[in-house]
């Protein structure tokens, strides 16, 4: 199985997140989706043979500034994850609820961890 494109900088590449719209409403609609305190997960096989990641934050969760930040560190987190190679190809969506704003960092990466490793195919997860 083919991983995500790699560049030459570490930064998550136009091709590993979503950026249509339409991506993130199919994924609402007609994916599947694992919840926790501070985030929910949206998954739906992926168009594209690769695993994308979008970020979605209303402004229930804080100010704009703060929603940048959890952004920014979900992106970092998921870059920084060492079993995203094993990722089927799936859009991946992270909807922050307005609990998340209020949490540290260390618990939220645990959490984000947590529903991403759960989206894993099993015999990846056995291990």
């Amino acid at each position: 199985m083919p991983g995500p494109p790699q560049g030459r900088d570490q930064r998550l590449s136009s091709e590993e997140r979503l950026r249509r719209r339409a991506d993130y409403l199919r994924a609402y609609r007609t994916g599947r989706r694992r919840q926790g305190a501070l985030a929910i997960l949206y998954f739906v096989a992926s168009p594209a043979g690769h695993p994308r990641l979008g970020i979605t934050a209303s402004r229930k969760v804080g100010k704009a500034v703060l929603r940048q930040r959890l952004k920014r560190r979900s992106k970092e987190i998921y870059r920084r994850w060492q079993d995203r190679r094993k990722l089927p190809p799936l859009d991946l969506v992270v909807h922050l609820k307005p609990a998340a704003g209020a949490a540290d960092f260390e618990a939220y990466r645990e959490e984000l961890l947590r529903l991403l490793s759960g989206v894993l195919p099993k015999e990846e997860t056995a291990r």
